[in-house]
């Protein structure tokens, strides 16, 4: 399931135009390619958490 761009409103996957509000929604491909920029923004986010906690967790140095 997805959701309308423009309104919101929950639609099945593969729909073209919102039934709500008729805005066109984007093609398969263009929603494969953010999919994966969101996963590599995703890691990116996480490997940042990973180096604040450890900057936190070691000793401070003297």
């Amino acid at each position: 399931m997805g959701f309308c761009i423009n309104c919101g409103q929950q639609h099945a996957d593969g729909t073209r135009f919102c039934r709500f509000c008729g805005n066109q929604q984007p093609g398969e491909p263009l929603l494969q390619r953010l999919r994966i920029e969101a996963q590599q923004i995703h890691g990116i986010r996480l490997q940042m958490q990973a180096q604040q906690a450890n900057q936190y967790q070691q000793p401070p140095r003297w």
